[in-house]
């Protein structure tokens, strides 16, 4: 297979990390184009043999680190003289959201069985490796990735509001 292809086989996980990064869908997409535009022009550079991946995750967080530094990235741009600028472009948020959001967050994490908390707060919090979490509870692998995927679906269904405080969601041990 040739570089071109290998690469636009990354095009997903690409996407993927921009949009994390960026928590813009367009400012993503245009990140994505402006990594790949980066990548094929300097594709001579590759080291055949070595991780691909690797290289253009490389050069996304360079393309990503240069954007960060413009000031035209930072900035809302308006004429002094446009009235027509929504005034919430220059409001400044409060915390009470995130404040709200860590507490929920904290609510639904105690609804989770323990032997799924236990799991999700190792990896999610502690930053564990799943070996570890697995050594470090004492179970195998296999059931680390499974209350680990448990447990991550049932947050998702307590912090979107999918589960009622009536309703229950079927617990597998």
């Amino acid at each position: 297979m040739d570089s071109q292809n290998a690469l636009l086989e990354h095009l997903p996980r690409l996407r993927r990390y921009a949009r994390a990064l960026v928590n813009n869908r367009e400012l993503a997409d245009d990140l994505v184009q402006d990594t790949v535009e980066r990548a094929l022009s300097r594709l001579s550079l590759f080291n055949a043999g070595t991780d691909m991946r690797a290289w253009l995750f490389t050069i996304m967080h360079n393309v990503f680190a240069n954007q960060v530094r413009k000031p035209s990235f930072k900035a809302v741009h308006l004429s002094v003289d446009d009235e027509s600028a929504p005034l919430q472009d220059f409001s400044v948020p409060g915390n009470q959201i995130s404040s709200l959001e860590v507490r929920d967050l904290d609510y639904a994490l105690q609804r989770l069985p323990l032997d799924q908390r236990q799991v999700v707060l190792l990896v999610g919090l502690e930053e564990m490796s799943y070996t570890e979490v697995a050594l470090a509870l004492g179970i195998p692998l296999g059931t680390v990735m499974s209350r680990l995927s448990r447990g991550r679906e049932r947050l998702r269904a307590l912090m979107s509001g999918a589960v009622t405080s009536g309703a229950k969601l079927a617990v597998i041990k």
